[in-house]
């Protein structure tokens, strides 16, 4: 019996034809004789599948020949077409793959959308936002805080004796309605008891009455110089409406080359402000510093940096008597902090790491410092923050150590040091966690 004839190879059901477009299978080469028991059959003339007995059929296209497709297909033996290509090329008709062709390009809105954020322009206009943005709020900040500064609560001492009282009553009275805000009123029995009081920087003035129709008022302008100065502007005013007399000192007054107060409060800025860019510049510019390095020469740049500030306000400008050493160390200890406060959010959230420090050092810290407008005049919200900031913790540093060296206080140096430190620890902490190779 003899095996029955295989499909012709353009018949689109042939099975063989497809299995050879994917390769060997059980070993054969493609084109090769296919292993059949049948196979010799067509030479000797009778019983393969190829002829109907002739070895010339056989060897033409029976199982017993080489050949993997059959080279004639007419009905007299001719051959229809040159198959000549490799069993292993296939076709592709024109217009793609079918349905994992070239596809079009999205037009709907949403595609379009991720096709914009995929490319360099979405990080771009994202900053560019958010650049225009800052500009904004740094704008308001300021004006806000700084613009039409408004007492709000102004600490302040009183030593009256018992002749003075309703003199010194009605002065106090008139004053809060002259300024819009309330004096908050502290006691003392003597007038040395009230000066501590204002060296310690508790109040920012002391109302002395030992009479009825006379009071004096003694300001401290290095305590608070917008403070002294509104109530030096209002105390006339406020005396002769309430028909007494009114002598106004400064027990504590700001030096030739500042009269304004405002040299403590660019020093801070300058260290504020040249503490975090140095940390920014270190992380773009070198980045494989390890991050031991990287502290070691945020540390150095504010050694300097507090150095050269110090020098160029005390030395060159003589704006204000420095207690060198002491101002340069604050100087420095602020620039630290600030480079810390940087490293921190770049190592939490990587590149944006300018907003946040922007936002604690500028837009927030800076005009809340109590530098520029001392915290009585502050809006209350950033009178009260400000001192927990560094820039504010800076302020009151150097104007204890500048105007007031016998009564230092502790907390503006541990706020300082809370910020560096924490910054320092975190900065280390998500470092250490981070995989070889990452950033």
């Amino acid at each position: 019996m003899s095996e029955p004839r295989e499909p012709e190879p353009d018949d689109p059901s042939d099975p063989r034809d497809e299995r050879d477009l994917r390769g060997p299978r059980d070993g054969r080469e493609p084109g090769g004789p296919r292993v059949s028991g049948s196979g010799g059959s067509g030479t000797s003339g009778g019983s393969g599948s190829g002829g109907a007995g002739s070895g010339g059929a056989g060897a033409s296209g029976g199982p017993g020949s080489g050949n993997p497709r059959r080279a004639s297909g007419g009905p007299d033996g001719s051959p229809d077409q040159d198959r000549t290509e490799s069993p292993h090329v296939r076709h592709v008709p024109p217009g793609g793959h079918g349905a994992r062709g070239v596809q079009r390009p999205p037009t709907d809105l949403r595609s379009g959308w991720r096709t914009f954020r995929r490319t360099p322009f979405f990080p771009a206009a994202v900053l560019a936002l958010i650049v225009a943005a800052a500009a904004g709020l740094f704008a308001g900040s300021y004006t806000y805080a700084l613009a039409d500064p408004t007492p709000r609560t102004i600490p302040a001492a009183v030593v009256v004796q018992p002749a003075g009282e309703q003199g010194a009553r009605a002065f106090v009275n008139g004053l809060e309605k002259a300024l819009g805000s309330s004096l908050q009123v502290h006691r003392y029995r003597t007038f040395s008891q009230a000066k501590e009081a204002v060296d310690d920087q508790k109040v920012f003035a002391v109302l002395r009455a030992d009479s009825r129709d006379r009071v004096e008022l003694d300001l401290s302008s290095a305590a608070g110089a917008s403070v002294a100065e509104v109530l030096q502007e209002a105390a006339p005013k406020v005396a002769k409406q309430v028909g007494v007399s009114v002598t106004v000192k400064d027990l504590k007054p700001l030096g030739k080359g500042d009269p304004r107060g405002l040299t403590i409060f660019y020093m801070t800025l300058a260290a504020d402000v040249i503490g975090f860019i140095g940390a920014i510049q270190l992380t773009i510019n070198v980045p494989d510093l390890s991050p031991a390095a990287r502290l070691s020469f945020i540390a150095a740049y504010a050694l300097i940096g507090g150095f050269v500030i110090a020098a160029t306000v005390g030395w060159a400008l003589h704006a204000v008597q420095l207690p060198f050493v002491h101002s340069w160390m604050i100087l420095a200890l602020t620039m630290f902090a600030s480079g810390m406060v940087y490293v921190m959010f770049n190592a939490l959230i990587g590149r944006w790491a300018m907003i946040p420090t922007w936002l604690v050092m500028v837009l927030l810290g800076n005009p809340s410092s109590g530098g520029a407008v001392s915290w009585p005049l502050l809006p209350s919200l950033l009178g009260a923050v400000g001192r927990w900031l560094p820039p504010g913790a800076s302020v009151n540093a150097q104007h204890t150590a500048v105007y007031f060296p016998g009564n230092v206080h502790v907390m503006p140096y541990l706020v300082l040091a809370a910020w560096a430190v924490v910054g320092m620890a975190l900065f280390l902490a998500v470092d250490a966690r981070r995989k070889p190779g990452e950033s």
